[in-house]
């Protein structure tokens, strides 16, 4: 079982950037889709993404239903949500 604590909310938040960054250049290539600038920011920020997500979810829980990673156990009910942003 996984505990919750402040460096959850850190990686968290580390995750909601990365989201956001990402979900912002997507926009701008639907109008932009030869933007060699804007691809190379996209390929970053989705590993930045992935990363912050990877680092969360070890430490903290799954984010989402799909990064539950204990065959024998489903660990998906353990501790707050990442969204009830509970601190223990």
């Amino acid at each position: 079982m996984m505990g919750y604590n402040v460096d959850c909310d850190m990686l968290l938040k580390q995750v909601y950037q990365a989201s956001f960054a990402m979900d912002d250049v997507v926009l701008y290539l639907d109008t932009h889709p030869d933007d060699q600038e804007a691809l190379n920011y996209y390929f970053y920020v989705a590993d930045m993404r992935q990363q912050a997500m990877q680092a969360y979810e070890e430490q903290c829980g799954p984010l989402m239903v799909d990064g539950v990673m204990d065959e024998n156990y489903w660990t998906w009910i353990n501790d707050p949500w990442p969204w009830e942003g509970e601190c223990g």
